[in-house]
């Protein structure tokens, strides 16, 4: 690029279209392995964004964040490596692609060649299961990785247009050929290892979904209940009343629990009470997680209300009798624990309801029967939820694989909480949560979901001489068949037609959770096992940016993946970006529909305006945002502008930026701008990007409406040292400013830059304070002094109710004696910025402008 002429007007818009084609033809970002050594690699771990529906305001708040880091460490002479990805697998995936074509996946059906689905770009806000085509697996996937690749060309358009400076080069797709590679292997690591297994369990279910869900997924939501307390009999008839919010679960019910120290049942621990209805003798035992004041102090354990049911159960190494079906009804059998008659009648009364129905059954047996006590006593409580679901989840016994996460493993907790403490996290405060949530573990991680479009579990089982699956003797793929499809593919050492034959084969139709494979996007990206050459230099990773949300999910599974594979942590720096909030500090999400998405907005105001409002948040630090009055981006959109207005009135001089700066005001604004790139930078190295923003908007404001308005008379003038040192002084500071704002504002600033330099400003070096040696003479204060000395000459001009362009005869200044001594180097400039023919300078108790004359007496 050499350098351009300067425009007659210039304007913000088209700037995005205009620089961003320039950038990628020029390779500005790209990252050169050839020439890069591991000593000066920064490598980001970039989050993937989910490739399903539209980006929202929250990416452009957090995705610049981490931009202008890498646009500051590229400018400081760092191989900046900085890769994206597109996270395609997983559930949000299949219910848009449900929803936009009206189809659903039935893998008992064939595939269909040249398959055209219903209709393409529907919503699907209202849409049910019923009313979608049901189609083979394969061509549900086909459709998955179709809207997928769109969305994703959406999704780069728009980063493009926000400034992005992402190596398009260097992206990979969570469902692509190689990472369906990587995370198959990674998985065969873990493995042979020892570290995943599989376990039938109790598993939280959703039962729209039909799939497991860990613990990382979850989130709790307040919902109305009620207390309903049912009384269980004793050997000699008399009767313990409990008090429950699941009545429906009484034929699942294998104790009741106390809490040790409760005296009231001290005296019954170890002896037996039979269940009403349904007539089952069940333990009252005793247990630490019982609650004295909740309820009547004793509770029913049923396999399995909640979570604490299976802290119980397993503990108190208690039976399994779950009723609960993977559709969420009461299954058709009942428990053989229940032989009675009326039992086995009360059952059948309540098999193949729903949850709601089979309540409603039960609360009236046991009004009919006399059990129940009082009527039921309404509360709220929290529920727990699939954080993408819409109803309570259920606990049911599934088959599962789990990967060992430091759960149940003292060592292996002990380790990542070390890796945890090594991590530089920004802000540091977010640290706790990461431990907290290690220590708070209860299970390891559940990775198998029984979904279509995501990564393969890649074993297959052996079928005995009936033709059952041999669980505990998976096939476990061999690292030359990966990706494989055990679905579809056969198991090694059989024949395609034994799938399913006795003495045979079954394939796993399991797919891995979707964080099984973004935990690994160090892997993925830096191409381990792919390209050795590559990972060598970029793993470690520099930094891993990303939202505080997904601290227990996405930046743990990768830590712990990485100790796994490799016992080190991945990266050295973690950055959290706060929330964005709505005008009444709720966080914007889509399910509460608050959502602001980007595009309109980057049209209207420019993507330098939008970039501005994000940056000047610090990590870690929620910002609110109210569409209607986006003020913070207003304020941006002028702060661009007036980078373009700035850069070219100020070339519009003539002069070179390299003449001697000889006058006392030129070397103190270089003093002071000097000041500025010093803490600018400690405040970049320090990952507080808002305050290196905030420092470098606040001189350019200086600058512009002081410094520029007291020297330009002098940098217009004659050609003299006084003017040439004006010049110098200006073309110095234009030139650190740019580079200063760049990481924020690329846009205008490149367009600056192009006005008088060749190449990119996004490949200029980081200013420094030794460029600007020319101000290590002067004395930052003079600067200040002459900026308020020049405010008083306005505001007295104003209180006179004279134009500023007004002559004035004579004005005195006042101040300090050392004020008044330093202000004087400055007095030519003050005399001609504000038209006084006489300035005087007197000692007094504070700077101040008095006794001004005006040439002419002004109109009243």
């Amino acid at each position: 690029m050499t350098a351009a002429s300067v425009p007659d007007k210039p304007a913000l818009e088209g700037l995005e279209t205009k620089w961003g084609g320039n950038w990628e033809d020029s390779g500005t970002y790209r990252f050169d392995r050839g020439s890069a050594s591991r000593a000066n690699i920064f490598s980001i771990d970039t989050p993937p964004p989910t490739a399903s529906g539209s980006l929202h305001i929250g990416h452009v708040f957090s995705y610049t964040h981490t931009d202008v880091i890498a646009r500051f460490q590229r400018m400081r002479g760092r191989d900046v490596f900085y890769p994206m990805g597109w996270d395609d697998n997983g559930l949000p995936t299949e219910r848009r692609v449900q929803n936009y074509y009206g189809v659903r996946c039935d893998p008992s059906l064939p595939y269909a060649d040249d398959f055209t689905p219903p209709f393409e770009g529907g919503d699907g806000k209202s849409s049910k299961a019923a009313d979608q085509l049901p189609i083979s697996r394969r061509n549900f996937i086909e459709l998955c990785e179709r809207l997928t690749i769109e969305d994703e060309k959406q999704f780069e358009a728009l980063w493009r247009t926000l400034g992005l400076s992402v190596d398009w080069t260097q992206t990979y797709r969570t469902i692509g050929h190689d990472s369906l590679i990587t995370s198959q292997l990674a998985f065969l690591g873990n493995v042979e290892r020892g570290e995943a297994y599989q376990a039938m369990a109790p598993t939280l279910w959703d039962v729209t979904f039909r799939t497991a869900v860990a613990q990382a997924e979850l989130e709790d939501k307040e919902m109305p209940a009620a207390y309903h307390r049912v009384s269980f009999r004793k050997p000699d008839e008399s009767t313990i009343e409990i008090e429950t919010t699941r009545p429906e679960l009484l034929p699942a019910c294998v104790a009741l629990v106390a809490h040790p120290d409760d005296e009231r049942y001290k005296a019954l621990f170890g002896t037996v009470v039979r269940t009403p209805l349904f007539d089952v003798e069940v333990p009252i035992l005793a247990h630490h997680l019982a609650q004295k004041d909740k309820g009547s102090g004793i509770a029913m354990i049923c396999t399995f209300g909640d979570v604490t049911d299976v802290v119980w159960w397993r503990e108190l190494d208690l039976p399994n009798r779950a009723i609960m079906g993977f559709d969420g009804r009461i299954i058709a059998e009942a428990p053989d624990v229940i032989v009675s008659e009326a039992g086995r009648a009360a059952y059948a009364q309540l098999a193949g309801k729903t949850v709601f129905s089979a309540k409603q059954a039960v609360v009236e047996l046991l009004r009919a029967s006399g059990d129940m006590i009082g009527e039921p006593k309404p509360i709220v409580h929290p529920v727990k939820f699939f954080e993408k679901g819409d109803k309570p989840l259920e606990i049911v016994s599934t088959r599962q694989w789990y990967i060992r996460n430091g759960a149940r493993d003292e060592a292996l907790r002990s380790r990542l909480i070390s890796h945890g403490a090594d991590l530089q996290w920004h802000p540091e405060f977010m640290r706790v949560r990461y431990e907290n949530w290690v220590n708070g573990l209860t299970g390891d991680w559940l990775v198998s979901r029984q979904r279509f479009f995501g990564v393969p579990l890649p074993v297959w089982y052996p079928l005995d001489a009936d033709a059952n699956p041999v669980f505990d003797q998976p096939i476990v793929a061999t690292r030359d068949l990966l990706p494989v499809d055990p679905s579809s593919d056969t198991a090694p050492g059989y024949s395609a037609d034994q799938r399913g034959a006795a003495n045979g084969f079954v394939g796993e139709v399991d797919v891995m959770d979707t964080w099984a494979t973004s935990s690994l996007t160090p892997q993925l990206a830096g191409g381990w096992e792919r390209d050795p050459e590559l990972f060598d230099l970029v793993y470690p990773y520099s930094l891993r940016p990303q939202g505080q949300d997904i601290i227990r999910t996405w930046l743990f599974s990768t830590l712990l993946r990485a100790e796994l594979e490799h016992g080190v942590s991945p990266w050295q720096h973690a950055a959290l970006s706060g929330f964005i909030v709505d005008p009444d500090r709720k966080k914007m999400s889509k399910s509460k529909g608050n959502v602001v998405t980007p595009a309109d907005m980057l049209e209207q105001h420019g993507s330098d305006a939008v970039r501005y409002w994000a940056a000047s948040s610090r990590l870690g630090t929620d910002a609110a945002f109210d569409p209607k009055n986006p003020t913070q981006i207003k304020i941006g959109r002028r702060l661009a502008i007036k980078i373009l207005n700035a850069s070219k009135f100020i070339l519009g001089f003539d002069g070179a930026a390299d003449a001697p700066v000889t006058e006392p005001i030129d070397q103190s604004m270089l003093a002071r701008l000097s000041v500025v790139v010093g803490q600018a930078t400690a405040a970049f190295e320090g990952y507080d990007h808002a305050r290196a923003l905030e420092l470098t908007e606040s001189f350019f404001w200086t600058f512009c409406d002081d410094y520029l308005e007291l020297v330009k008379e002098r940098a217009y003038g004659e050609s003299g040292a006084g003017q040439a040192s004006a010049v110098a002084a200006l073309r110095t500071a234009l030139a650190t400013l740019l580079r200063l704002f760049a990481p924020f504002v690329p846009f205008a600033t490149e367009e600056a830059w192009s006005w008088s330099n060749d190449g990119s400003v996004h490949r200029a070096p980081w200013p420094s304070q030794a460029e600007l040696a020319a101000g290590s003479a002067g004395n930052v204060a003079l600067l200040d002094l002459a900026s308020r000395a020049l405010t008083g000459i306005r505001r007295a001009k104003t209180d006179a109710k004279a134009s500023q362009k007004s002559a004035v005869a004579s004005a005195v200044i006042s101040g300090t004696a050392a004020e008044v001594a330093l202000l004087a180097q400055a007095s030519d400039d003050l005399r001609a910025v504000g038209r006084i023919s006489e300035l005087v300078f007197v000692d007094g108790s504070e700077l101040a402008v008095t006794d001004i004359v005006l040439d002419t007496v002004p109109e009243s």
